[in-house]
């Protein structure tokens, strides 16, 4: 049964499950804790009887040489299995113990047990793909220590099967709060180190993710929020982290709370472990026995139900976050405007963004009435250029900016895709509009169905703005070729060659944009760019609507443009060195590259933009921008990150350049535009 209904959430974060010991009647495990009395939706056990060693089994001549696991795999159906049952490696393995006899138990017994699991299909994600089991703490130490990964990954005869590490989610004494300091690491002050250890020794590989173990202490925010870059697919809530209310009844401390509400944003399922340490008050349902029915209850049902109560409390996915559900951590390849006509399907999507044609539309206002005084409105004329108008949303935005100003407009509409062409010819048809095609290198003008008002308003003209010959100087040039980078669109080359039939004194909108960039963990995302095993991906950048990341540090500006530029030396090329400085209480971070951002000022305090702490809300044309890094990189509690980029034009193309310098360099990346360029 699911925590609750959540409007636009169908994520598993919704199911929770129960850890339990071992039990050999594994369907009367389930049945104690699937049903209804108990509304648990999995159940994570042990794989085989914990007493078991095979030196035993060998030395035992009574014994059948069956293995003990937790029945038979006819004992369930396969779905039953793989929906409601997560396998857990032995605690007692210990792969670097210098008892021989133990540890060559320990090699044979993780090899049958990951068999036994994949045998069995196990999953721990509803609707995933892969068996899945849980690694114990102790297992990792040995598996670092020995190097026997083999064991692990990947699983024998090449299964396909994903395995969970098992973390406790702890740092140094004094980073810890709510409560005393658990430690289950044996005196490890950052559980995150012994992670990335074994994550190193396992090439980040991509069938390795993370249950992290959530104590009754937390540390501090800042080092919470590295988590969230990791590949964490379970959070265990143990018993004895629960407070108690006034009630008497089970509750979370306030940064608890906070951080399940994360987890459960980020698809983390829930998983509830321990005895129950309440002493529920008399008369309370939970108690035993349900007075209704008289069904005995599960004993940690009090604490499923308030893990329940704080998924129902969240508020409903907003429609924007719904919308971009399906691009969550997902590579995309920057658009090529000039090289490529955009479809229609990706003109619709940007139409659709309102927010961004409604803080146009008040630049193009605030623009106007600068530009003609109230006693000269009647009379003057502005001309107004729309260069790169698409399909028309920033002509429409622009005639409605002088409809609300009472000022008269002279519209120019210039477009080099003839698809959309097409389409503002139609559109156009209902405003009046008139059409200048190119015909053996000439324009020819069309004249269209003319209403009254609006004949002779706007000019559409199918040409490169780059290319064309204006038959008079704009007032106001308005452009919407901004990109996740702000410049990687390559604004600042179509701007500089529009810019010809600019007025001295007009107004570019945007008058300038600024790219941004910060250092994260997106451990999804790195892994999703080595699977392509070759250096061209790593060395292009990403469109992507970043999700499961964790910002490391504040944004950083890169490169400003400013239009219009009448600089007598113009050049687009830029460098820039910037250095990032992580918070000490964070500990240490991996990166794996860099999420780009922009800030563009349409026009005096009308502003657009994607940068975090400054985001136009509601706008969904754009997402961030992602740098890799072919090998990532950790930094160190309160260290300097130092970062090179570069913006490089050729005759016919544009491309970045980046790498790190401190505190360990890495190459250059796209050394001379070798991978990815934005062609001219």
């Amino acid at each position: 049964m699911v925590l609750g209904e959540r409007l636009g959430d169908k994520s598993d974060s919704r199911f929770c499950g129960v850890e339990t010991e071992f039990q050999e009647d594994m369907p009367q495990l389930l049945s104690f804790n699937l049903s209804s009395s108990a509304a648990f939706d999995f159940v994570v056990a042990p794989v085989m009887d914990p007493t078991y060693r095979p030196s035993l089994m060998v030395n035992d001549r009574n014994r059948s040489g069956v293995l003990p696991v937790a029945g038979s795999d006819l004992v369930l159906s396969p779905a039953q299995w793989s929906s409601h049952v997560v396998g857990k490696l032995s605690s007692w393995i210990d792969l670097d113990s210098e008892d021989k006899i133990l540890r060559l138990d320990s090699e044979i017994t993780l090899k049958q047990e990951i068999a036994w699991a994949s045998h069995l299909s196990l999953q721990l994600l509803r609707g995933g793909q892969h068996p899945e089991v849980w690694v114990p703490m102790e297992s990792l130490k040995g598996l670092a220590m020995e190097g026997s990964l083999a064991c692990l990954l990947p699983t024998p005869r090449g299964a396909s099967c994903a395995n969970y590490a098992r973390i406790p989610l702890e740092k140094t004494d004094d980073d810890a709060m709510d409560g005393t300091h658990d430690d289950l690491n044996g005196g490890q002050t950052d559980s995150w180190e012994l992670w990335n250890s074994f994550r190193l020794l396992c090439e980040h590989h991509s069938q390795l993710f993370i249950a992290l173990d959530v104590l009754s202490s937390l540390p501090s925010a800042n080092s919470l929020g590295r988590w969230f870059g990791e590949p964490v697919r379970a959070a265990i809530i143990h018993t004895n982290s629960f407070l108690t209310n006034a009630r008497g009844h089970p509750c979370l401390s306030k940064r608890h709370q906070k951080l399940l509400t994360a987890f459960f944003n980020h698809s983390i399922q829930m998983v509830l472990s321990g005895k129950p340490v309440h002493s529920l008050p008399k008369g309370s349902l939970e108690l035993g026995f349900n007075d209704a029915d008289g069904i005995q209850r599960h004993p940690l049902r009090s604490y499923l139900d308030y893990v329940g109560y704080l998924y129902q409390r969240m508020d409903p996915l907003p429609e924007q976050e719904r919308f971009e559900l399906g691009y969550r951590d997902f590579l995309q390849s920057p658009l090529q405007p000039l090289m490529d006509n955009l479809e229609a399907q990706t003109y619709e999507t940007f139409e659709k963004d309102t927010m961004k044609y409604i803080q146009y539309q008040r630049a193009v206002c605030k623009a106007l009435l600068d530009r003609v005084p109230d006693e000269k409105a009647s009379i003057v004329t502005t001309v107004l250029m729309v260069v790169g108008a698409g399909r028309g949303p920033l002509v429409r935005a622009s005639l409605q900016a002088a409809e609300e100003t009472g000022r008269k407009l002279k519209v120019y509409a210039v477009e080099k895709n003839p698809n959309a062409v097409v389409t503002l010819h139609k559109w156009s048809r209902p405003f009046g509009f008139e059409v200048k095609g190119r015909a053996e290198g000439k324009n020819i003008e069309v004249s269209l169905v003319k209403l009254e008002g609006w004949e002779n308003i706007v000019t559409i003209v199918s040409c490169d703005m780059r290319q064309w010959d204006a038959p008079e100087k704009a007032d106001i040039l308005v452009s919407e070729l901004l990109g996740s980078f702000g410049d990687n669109e390559l604004s600042p080359e179509c701007l500089d060659g529009a810019q010809r039939f600019l007025k001295q004194d007009g107004i570019s909108i945007p008058s300038s944009y600024t790219s941004f960039i910060q250092p994260v963990t997106t451990s999804k995302l790195y892994n999703d760019v080595k699977l392509h095993k070759d250096l061209v991906h790593f060395e292009t950048a990403y469109v992507v609507k970043l999700h499961n990341v964790a910002r490391l540090a504040p944004c950083k500006p890169v490169f400003t443009f400013t239009h219009p530029n009448y600089s007598t030396e113009k050049s687009n090329q830029r460098y820039k060195k910037l250095q990032f400085e992580t918070l000490s209480d964070t500990g240490s971070a991996m990166v794996h590259g860099f999420a780009g951002y922009f800030d563009a000022t349409l026009y005096k305090d009308v502003h657009l933009g994607i940068e975090p702490s400054t985001a136009t809300p509601n706008m969904f044309s754009w997402f961030a921008i992602f740098f890799p890094l072919r090998t990532p990189v950790c930094i160190q509690p309160g260290s300097t990150l130092e970062v090179h980029f570069w913006r490089c034009c050729g005759a016919t193309k544009v491309w970045y350049e980046w790498c790190v310098t401190s505190p360990t360099p890495s190459p250059i990346h796209n050394s001379n535009g070798r991978s990815y360029w934005v062609g001219l």
